[in-house]
């Protein structure tokens, strides 16, 4: 690695294996259970588990109920449905209409902002995928 030559050999390691985890995390189908942490990791670095939480019931740090719906809730209700990722990646990264809401009386009703600054397609994808094959609650 002639681009970083201030670099331990250790040190350069680390940057390449960091590196090909990151490509296998992204080339891996979201799975719920097999990447869990990553997950996590970017709905919380993305701003997401503000309003959201896994399992419906949850409270967040607040005290307070999540302003929107439980993603077990959304895996469930979206279950086999044909373009389900197409509309939910769409939702995430435009937002949602109030007036629309098909949550009420499961969730606050306020409108889902556009999170294409927080989030990128890509994972917005990647995320909705995970979120899909959480499943009800058990």
């Amino acid at each position: 690695m002639k681009r970083f030559p201030r670099l331990s050999r250790l040190s350069r390691g680390l940057l390449a294996g960091t590196a090909v985890l990151a490509a296998l995390a992204s080339a891996a189908p979201a799975r719920a259970g097999s990447n869990d942490a990553a997950m996590l990791a970017l709905a919380s670095h993305s701003g997401c588990m503000t309003c959201h939480h896994i399992d419906p019931g949850g409270k967040g740090p607040d005290g307070l109920p999540p302003v929107g719906p439980a993603w077990r809730d959304v895996s469930d209700k979206y279950a086999g449905q044909r373009g389900a990722e197409d509309r939910l990646t769409a939702t995430v990264l435009g937002g949602s209409n109030p007036y629309l809401s098909h949550w009420k009386g499961q969730a606050s009703g306020l409108a889902m902002p556009p999170n294409q600054v927080a989030i990128s397609e890509a994972d917005a994808r990647r995320l909705v995928k995970w979120i899909l094959a959480l499943g009800p609650t058990k």
